[in-house]
């Protein structure tokens, strides 16, 4: 492993903290006055439905994210995001400041662990 990617590791228990689950989009809506972040409703499987505010607004319209099944960091701190407190974020892979959400099989079930 080069130096560069050895001064960000983590341990595996480190790891094993973060709850990464697969979430299911439910609701999505522009947040007024804002061009890059859309307000989400999810689906955890685990609890109550949650809010993420999720970043890519420009690329990607609300109806995008409607039924997609996408991997999600669910604990997370809190954090309000243009007013809104969000719960979560969505992963995605980040390509020329494009993300490219982490979008599971139709038939993975919501609430599932990522490990």
């Amino acid at each position: 492993m080069d130096k560069q990617n050895s001064k960000n590791q983590i341990t595996y228990n480190e790891f094993t903290n973060l709850d990464i689950r697969v979430v299911e989009v439910i609701h999505a809506e522009p947040i007024p006055h804002r061009k890059r972040i859309l307000k989400l409703t999810v689906k955890t499987g685990i609890g109550d439905d949650q809010t993420i505010v999720a970043g890519g607004a420009q690329f990607y319209s609300p109806e995008y994210f409607i039924g997609k099944k996408i991997a999600a960091l669910l604990n997370l701190a809190p954090k309000k995001i243009a007013g809104i407190m969000s719960h979560g974020m969505l992963l995605a892979a980040n390509v020329n400041n494009k993300p490219f959400w982490l979008v599971m099989d139709k038939n993975t079930p919501v609430g599932a662990k990522i490990i």
